[in-house]
């Protein structure tokens, strides 16, 4: 220091260095790569593939171009039932999923939430080939679809015992239309192991034949929780099944196969329930409706009977009573003959009191012709007079119901007759019956 310098040291109160802890940086790099892979796609060639009791499958992926590259995969029990075919060693695959970190060891590790071989494509493009061959083959066609019953008695269900849908199903029914039964045909809906578990539910309801409209329904989920409904078999089942068919997969947004082929697509499982039946409450307004309606008619009906049977009454009245009115009508008709009688006369006699003036006009040759015509004219009226004919010595025999005789068949020994002369009436009790031919 003979210079006069000095060192100036920094304290160690002023500088302090961060250390982590092994679990925290684990749990930082695992919190980091989350956030950065958080959904990935990655493609490669399997290797060391296994799967344990617990259901789950730890395989490594190695690079697909054949550099020294390759990450270890784990696939836990759910995703791995979602499986369509059986991996392999050397198989080129795609996985879905996120990278993370096994903290235990610290290792990467890629979490595989699906699987599907390269070659294959997309499920959603296995979706669109089976629909495009399924299409081809007609069984989408709208002709084919079979109208739901009006009034089920029975419905039944396909889906599992262990989920909502059932419940959701159940109480919809129950609220809408207590009276129709539900039977429930249980089945897997996720996994592997599903298709072959619908079919067999499908093909024993309709083996059976219980119920008249069968409800096929599951809860929403991604494509690959719904991937059984698009299976061919499952298809082609519902197609061939005897029994109309409800498709109420996944919530309104999902579409599967089993929509496509069903009678009748519900958004969801619970609008499948409500399109399968009518409401009660409507059902009942209706019937209420047909009642009044059918009300009306009979008393209608009712109505136009009495109405007949006062009319029937009436014809049927006493003999007393339509001799009465048998006679009334009678002289109704004689006053109508006279008066007729009457005014023909009167316009005879003016027609004949023209005539005599162009008569007279046309010389006196012509008005002795004019008198004789009127001389013969007035003779054939008071011919047709029926005074005149009463008169001249003539009746009118009827018998006591006013009917009038015109022949001796009409008679017999005893039967009183009415003759009515030209000044009056007549009973008279016949003592004698003689025939033309006597």
């Amino acid at each position: 220091m003979a210079l006069g310098l000095r060192v100036v040291e920094p304290q160690e109160a002023e500088f302090q260095r961060l250390v982590w802890g092994v679990a925290a940086l684990v749990h930082a790099i695992s919190d980091t790569l989350a956030a950065r892979f958080a959904a990935c796609t990655v493609r490669g060639e399997l290797s060391g593939y296994s799967r344990a009791a617990s259901g789950h499958c730890y395989f490594t992926l190695k690079d697909a171009d054949g550099d020294a590259a390759a990450i270890r995969c784990a696939m836990f029990k759910r995703a791995a039932s979602l499986l369509q075919f059986t991996p392999a060693d050397g198989q080129q695959v795609q996985l879905r999923g996120r990278v993370a970190v096994y903290e235990p060891r610290g290792e990467l590790q890629f979490i595989v939430e699906s699987m599907q071989r390269s070659g294959d494509g997309s499920l959603y493009e296995q979706f669109l080939r089976l629909k495009h061959k399924l299409e081809t083959e007609g069984l989408f066609d709208p002709a084919r679809k079979r109208p739901l019953a009006q009034h089920p008695r029975r419905i039944g269900i396909v889906t599992s015992l262990g989920g909502a849908v059932l419940h959701d199903v159940a109480t919809s029914l129950a609220r809408r239309a207590p009276q129709v039964e539900l039977l429930v045909y249980p089945s897997l809906v996720q996994g592997s192991e599903a298709p072959a578990a619908l079919v067999a539910a499908i093909e024993l309801a309709g083996q059976r034949r219980d119920v008249d409209t069968l409800l096929i329904c599951r809860g929403g989920g991604s494509i690959e929780d719904l991937w059984a409904f698009n299976d061919e078999r499952v298809v082609r089942a519902i197609a061939a099944c005897p029994i109309p068919v409800v498709s109420g997969v996944g919530h309104e947004t999902d579409t599967t196969l089993a929509d496509f082929v069903a009678d009748l697509r519900a958004p969801t499982p619970t609008a499948a329930a409500e399109l399968s039946t009518a409401s009660r409450e409507a059902d009942l307004s209706a019937l209420e409706a047909l009642a009044a309606a059918l009300q009306r008619r009979v008393h209608r009906a009712l109505d136009t009977q009495a109405q007949r049977l006062d009319a029937l009454a009436m014809r049927s009245m006493r003999p007393v009573d339509a001799v009465r009115r048998q006679t009334q009508g009678l002289a109704l008709w004689s006053l109508r003959l006279d008066a007729a009688t009457q005014r023909l006369l009167a316009d005879r006699a003016q027609a004949l009191q023209r005539s005599a003036t162009r008569f007279q006009q046309a010389g006196a040759t012509s008005m002795q012709a004019a008198a004789r015509s009127l001389d013969r004219l007035d003779m054939r009226l008071r011919g047709l007079d029926p005074a005149q004919v009463l008169q001249r010595g003539y009746a009118w025999v009827s018998d006591e119901a006013g009917r009038p005789l015109v022949s001796t068949s009409q008679l017999s020994v005893g039967q009183s007759v009415r003759a009515v002369l030209s000044d009056g009436v007549a009973v008279a009790q016949v003592t004698s019956v003689t025939t033309s031919r006597d």
